[in-house]
């Protein structure tokens, strides 16, 4: 009898046994970690590993040096090699997903962390914490906030509700999602849990884990994450949440997931339980899926709207009187402010760029104000909500 045959006797077995204690049947899910790079030691990531793997619902292959452990390990002795067998590992399907340390991804792949939010212990998403998903910053944070709704369903939320931090280009961003919700891709637009609600959020809403995909740009989503894990420390050892999540595009391959050097063990456990709930779900496959829909919905016309057209040559025009403006237009972009005055005062509607307590707003005369939202909305400076009879 070859070996090969003796082994996969070998696995049949084991499979049987495991399901007739777990109760569950079918092949384990299986998750590597890599164990060189940590600033607490391998010991930190050992032990995180060792708490994740007493679920039982998946094993767990250390990758790095040997150690004493019941768990199995590859034996790698840098990090690069870490890095290549970890790889090797996905590449043969003897592992689902992987975690690791200060790996890098190209343009367009971004990574989607996982946090538990303090005031009521919500987990949410946030999109995305390491990584660039595009060079533009409006195109980037458009994508993020799709790798995030998608990230959410691999983890079982199927209807996520997706807000945007209130940070520069979060109107545009809003925008953009609104023309592919409207050509029929389905985004289940959160609500800002303060009084004047509404999809951009707050710092508030960070706290209090108000949608379960926050979309924001990396570098921010990297502050975010370090401020959650490890707020109750003193920002040495993070201690809460599940890492910087899973490296996401749309035409990812692998599903490999990271955690800061500055990780502590119940964060390593975290990202390890993450990193098997994806590998069971096949995050590659729902990205793919969702991709397909998006596609359908202009996803293409939306991302060739970012390339930055040239200036057009602005017409002399009459500018109206100076009125008293009391009304505000919030929902424009910090970049759009002054441009969408401008539209209005070419439009005849004087108009002013100011700064309100939720962001830039437009002043205008109270009788303009209906008139001034119409045209800043087919101007695509705000945001307009569809209603349907």
């Amino acid at each position: 009898m070859s070996l090969d045959i003796k082994r996969m006797i070998g696995e049949s077995f084991l499979e049987i046994a495991n399901a007739m204690e777990t109760g569950t049947f079918g092949k384990k899910i299986c998750v590597g970690i890599t164990t060189i790079g940590s600033e607490h030691g391998i010991e930190n990531i050992v032990k995180g590993a060792e708490k994740a793997a007493l679920s039982g619902d998946f094993d767990v292959v250390l990758i790095g040096p040997k150690v004493e452990t019941t768990l199995r390990v590859v034996e790698a002795n840098t990090e690069a090699e870490a890095h290549k067998k970890m790889e090797e590992l996905i590449d043969a399907k003897e592992i689902s997903s992987a975690v690791t340390m200060h790996y890098s991804f190209p343009i367009g792949t971004s990574t989607i962390g996982r946090v538990v939010t303090p005031a009521f212990g919500n987990d949410m998403l946030i999109g995305t914490t390491t990584g660039t998903s595009a060079t533009n910053r409006t195109e980037a944070m458009f994508k993020n906030a799709l790798y995030g709704i998608a990230t959410a369903k691999a983890i079982g939320i199927s209807n996520p509700t997706l807000g945007i931090l209130n940070v520069d280009s979060s109107r545009a961003v809003e925008r953009s999602l609104r023309k592919l919700a409207d050509k029929g891709y389905s985004i289940n637009f959160g609500e800002s849990k303060r009084s004047d609600g509404g999809t951009i959020m707050r710092g508030n809403d960070l706290l209090m884990g108000s949608s379960d995909v926050m979309v924001t740009d990396s570098l921010t989503g990297n502050i975010l994450m370090k401020m959650f894990s490890s707020y109750s420390t003193g920002g040495s050892y993070e201690a809460s949440g599940y890492g910087y999540g899973p490296g996401v595009s749309f035409d990812m391959k692998r599903t490999i997931l990271i955690l800061s050097r500055a990780s502590g063990v119940p964060v390593v456990e975290g990202a390890i339980k993450y990193a098997a709930l994806l590998g069971k779900n096949d995050l590659a496959s729902i990205v793919a899926k969702e991709f397909e829909e998006i596609k359908k919905a202009g996803y293409e016309d939306i991302i060739a709207s970012f390339v930055e057209a040239p200036k057009k040559q602005v017409e002399e025009f009459v500018k109206p009187e100076k009125q008293v403006v009391t009304a505000q237009i919030s929902g424009i972009d910090i970049m759009d402010l002054d441009d969408a005055a401008m539209e209005l005062m070419r439009s005849g509607i004087y108009a002013e760029a100011g700064m309100g307590c939720t962001g830039p707003i437009i002043l205008v005369n109270d009788v303009n104000k209906e008139k001034a939202i119409v045209i800043l909305g087919e101007k695509e400076y705000i945001a307009v909500e569809k209603t349907s009879c």
